[in-house]
């Protein structure tokens, strides 16, 4: 896994050899899962862990904190109560949500339609980041809260602003929102002192 780090970043994987370097595009999606523990039951909501807190630090631990720096989301995900399965209500439609991201994708074409490469909001570096995702004044506050809080990193705090950024995107809006913030960071599981015990 650690070997993704820099492909994550860079979205270009180079192998060097004796007499000269070749570089390949490697822009992709990484999505993964992990159990929380060794036994699979550290904050699960009715059973019981049976591992040490040494032995969950030590299985997270397994995943470096600057790849897990370079993971946009990373939510937990508990098991459902009966009565949530069981609930015959209609959710959102499958086309509805695809017609939402399909309108996202195009606010982000056209916003980087004059700037070669740059097609979503992942792909923002610094300079575009300050000129498309920078939160209102109350926004920043509470992004600083976060990052003293949570102690993120430059990394994250860049993660946060495109998550934001998408998220305001998929709900049409101009400007980014506390509330896009505050679910962006909401998405940060794994950064949170103390997850593992």
């Amino acid at each position: 896994m650690e070997v993704l780090r820099q492909p994550l970043e860079d979205r270009k994987i180079t192998v060097s050899r004796i007499r000269c370097n070749v570089e390949y595009p490697a822009s992709f999606m990484l999505v993964a899962s992990m159990n929380p523990c060794p036994c699979g039951y550290y904050t699960h909501p009715t059973k019981a862990c049976v591992c040490s807190p040494g032995q969950v630090q030590k299985y997270l631990n397994r995943i470096s904190g600057p790849l897990l720096d370079r993971i946009d989301l990373q939510i937990e995900v508990t098991p459902l109560p009966f009565e949530e399965m069981a609930d015959s209500r209609p959710g959102e439609s499958s086309a509805t949500i695809r017609e939402r991201v399909i309108r996202a994708r195009q606010i982000q074409e056209a916003r980087y339609a004059d700037i070669p490469g740059i097609y979503c909001n992942a792909q923002m570096n610094s300079k575009l980041l300050a000129r498309h995702a920078r939160p209102d004044d109350k926004g920043l506050a509470m992004l600083k809260t976060a990052m003293n809080r949570l102690n993120l990193s430059a990394r994250a705090y860049d993660r946060i602003l495109k998550v934001s950024r998408t998220i305001a995107d998929l709900e049409g809006c101009e400007l980014i929102q506390p509330a896009h913030l505050a679910e962006a960071i909401g998405y940060r599981n794994l950064d949170r002192e103390g997850w593992a015990g």
